[in-house]
């Protein structure tokens, strides 16, 4: 099975606890993600989605310049270790219900892997 550190993500992007939704959404655009990683003083303490801006903000019609982070992100971020396979992100993200994964290595987090990383994945193995 495919380790995950062919499949994730190494460039993590990461966003402010104090910043917008706005900003959020502008830089998952501009960096062609689906999350970010929010930190409070540089430490990782959750996550933001493009689900979790449409699902939590946009549906309760939240201000995108006055909603921060806090306010919709996901905690605590959901882990897996780097030595672990595609099919083991696969049933994890299935039993949490999340669409993306942070990968870690001796507790740090070196990645990120989607649900479409790993559809593309099982889908170049047939």
């Amino acid at each position: 099975m495919t380790p995950l550190a062919l499949l994730m993500r190494r460039d993590v992007q990461k966003i402010p606890l104090n910043a917008s939704l706005r900003e959020a959404a502008q830089r998952m655009r501009d960096q062609r993600v689906g999350s970010l990683i929010v930190t409070e003083e540089d430490h990782p303490i959750g996550i933001v989605s493009e689900t979790d801006i449409v699902r939590k903000a946009v549906a309760d019609g939240l201000s995108p310049q006055e909603t921060c982070m806090s306010s919709i992100m996901t905690k605590p971020i959901i882990t897996l270790d780097i030595d672990k396979t595609a099919k083991d992100a696969n049933i994890l993200m299935a039993e949490k219900g999340i669409r993306h994964l942070a990968i870690t290595d001796k507790g740090q987090i070196v990645g990120v892997i989607s649900m479409r990383d790993l559809v593309i994945c099982f889908k170049n193995r047939l």
